[in-house]
């Protein structure tokens, strides 16, 4: 019984060795080689995961930085450092890095905007945008104010005030998770050295928009025509404004008789 016992602890240990040995060289035969600058891209990123670059989290930017299928400045939340950094280890210039910030096109306050029905169902915008009407405000192209948004934002950037989002500026990184879950495209992202947006989002015309929100544009093109940039258009019955070519002089903002030009601070 001894022996019995004595060659069957041997035979398994020679066993075990011998898979051991198998299993390294067959690691080593199909192992997979792996570009070192995928690894060195990948230590500069963030980390947040948030796939605003557009790619499944950070190690899905690096590989495709380094196989060059995205662009060296591609981290919205790491901006011109982050791409200076991996622009050094890949030996190509970075790019020019804009920041950008995310915009809440609605000023329809509780007070301003008005409601068609009184929404009791859950707090959450792309489910009450599934109700008739598109939610209980009067405008449909209207902030919800649920805070699906909020929910969003990994970086504590979005709140709801008065019914509507704001966005903190100097929080935001861009990211665009906010504006992948708003149902009613009420936000954007914009430059951040952006000096005015228009905050409203309706296309309806102007005798339309009055009727549900005291704070809607009315398309009448007044800030169009004291523009002198040629940096605001009115387009789908609502004004638009080119970040590149506007020069901050607030002319549009004066002239607006719903106040709904805002300077972006």
């Amino acid at each position: 019984m001894m022996t019995t016992f004595i060659f069957s602890v041997v035979l398994l240990a020679v066993l075990g060795i011998l898979i051991g040995i198998l299993l390294g060289v067959a690691g080593k035969f199909f192992a997979v080689e792996t570009d070192e600058r995928v690894t060195q891209v990948r230590e500069c990123l963030p980390g947040n995961n948030c796939g605003g670059c557009g790619y499944p989290g950070c190690d899905g930017l690096a590989e495709a930085i380094v196989a060059g299928d995205a662009k060296v400045n591609g981290c919205p939340v790491g901006g011109a450092a982050v791409a200076s950094r991996i622009g050094e280890i890949l030996g190509v210039e970075a790019g020019e890095t804009v920041r950008k910030v995310a915009y809440v096109k609605c000023a329809g306050t509780c007070e301003a905007a008005s409601n068609k029905y009184n929404y009791f169902g859950e707090k959450d915008c792309r489910r009450a945008v599934m109700v008739p009407g598109r939610g209980d405000k009067a405008c449909s192209y209207g902030c919800l104010g649920l805070g699906s948004c909020v929910e969003a934002c990994q970086f504590g950037a979005l709140s709801i005030r008065d019914g509507i989002a704001v966005v903190d500026k100097e929080l935001c990184v861009a990211c665009g998770k906010c504006v992948d879950t708003c149902p009613n495209n009420v936000i954007s992202l914009i430059p951040y050295t952006s000096s005015y947006a228009v905050q409203c989002n309706s296309k309806d015309k102007g005798k339309e928009v009055m009727s549900v929100c005291q704070a809607g544009c009315i398309g009448c093109s007044l800030c169009v025509k004291q523009c002198e940039f040629d940096a605001v258009k009115v387009e789908n019955n609502i004004a638009v404004i080119d970040a590149e070519k506007c020069q901050g002089c607030g002319k549009c903002a004066e002239k607006c008789p719903k106040k709904i030009i805002k300077a972006v601070g």
